[in-house]
């Protein structure tokens, strides 16, 4: 079988695990969740994680594989969805990878940088003087090395600027000339496709699914994970939804003033993840105004794809 694989895209609130479970059925297929958070056990409401049914419908990958306080990034997700991938081609099934996190998609299709070591006590030294210097000081040190590299960030991405002074200390090269030089083997066919609404709809939907993620316990669900020891300063929990309630929780603001504020970033997510994928002209636009039209992309998408 020809060893293509099927990207679902958009925005939050846009549809794609309900396009993805819908192709997975017509194309006998499994999914892939591209996204940086679902794959975590505990985080179900907030992260609008598939439905324990949705789950049994199709075989889900990434979803519900770590703890709260473990680690895992983009480069993690490169390596195990590409062995995961090919064991889904093994099965004789297609691979659909379905999130909104555009740099894990990315990952997948063009592939991450990650060659060079980390170094610990030199990273540590960096988060030291961005503790009592700020942003902008680590900015400064990459401007002064890397100039090329700082044009492409800003002060407040503080994680990406800390690995391009690492990686310039471990080799002595900047950053994007050793990711220019790194290229994967060209293994799969990947075919993406982005679900677009009229931004007033999306809003709307937005609106909708906060209000339902209260009505159906997203303050017991944090409630539940704090109780169970897990620190609120994780990484996992610094997540629109999470963080808002966690606030409420420590009375720093009411709740509803908490419910407002996750709207708000939610609807500001939802703009940057599709400027994120309006930039990739590869992917396949579908116009959707209602969530049956759901129904007839899915039956376009699987034609053409086969």
């Amino acid at each position: 079988m020809e060893r293509k694989v099927i990207c679902i895209v958009g925005p939050t609130c846009s549809g794609k695990t309900s396009l993805g479970i819908r192709l997975a059925e017509m194309l006998n297929g499994e999914i892939i969740s591209a996204d940086s958070r679902q794959i975590y056990k505990l985080l179900d409401i907030g992260t609008a994680k598939p439905t324990s049914k949705e789950l049994q419908e199709c075989k889900h990958h990434f979803i519900n594989k770590l703890n709260p306080d473990r680690d895992f990034n983009v480069s993690m997700f490169e390596l195990d969805g590409l062995k995961t991938i090919n064991r889904i081609f093994l099965k004789e099934k297609y691979p659909i990878v379905v999130g909104g996190s555009g740099l894990y998609v990315k990952a997948l299709v063009d592939g991450i940088f990650n060659s060079v070591d980390a170094d610990e006590e030199f990273r540590k030294s960096l988060l030291k003087l961005r503790e009592k210097y700020g942003n902008e000081h680590l900015y400064k040190e990459l401007e002064k090395v890397d100039p090329e590299s700082a044009v492409k960030m800003k002060p407040s991405n503080w994680k990406r600027v800390i690995r391009a002074l690492e990686v310039y200390h471990i080799t002595g090269k900047r950053i994007g000339d050793l990711q220019k030089k790194h290229k994967r083997n060209d293994e799969y066919i990947f075919e993406q496709h982005g679900l677009s609404w009229n931004r007033d709809i999306l809003y709307q939907n937005i609106e909708m699914r906060v209000n339902h993620m209260i009505e159906n316990g997203l303050i017991e669900e944090v409630k539940n994970i704090l109780n169970k020891g897990y620190d609120k300063g994780l990484n996992s929990l610094n997540t629109v939804g999470y963080k808002e309630i966690i606030a409420f929780l420590d009375e720093e603001i009411t709740l509803e003033r908490a419910i407002e504020l996750i709207k708000r970033n939610t609807r500001r997510f939802a703009k940057r993840q599709m400027t994120w994928f309006r930039k990739d002209e590869r992917i396949i636009w579908h116009k959707v105004e209602k969530e049956s039209d759901l129904n007839q992309i899915a039956n376009t998408v699987a034609v053409d794809f086969l």
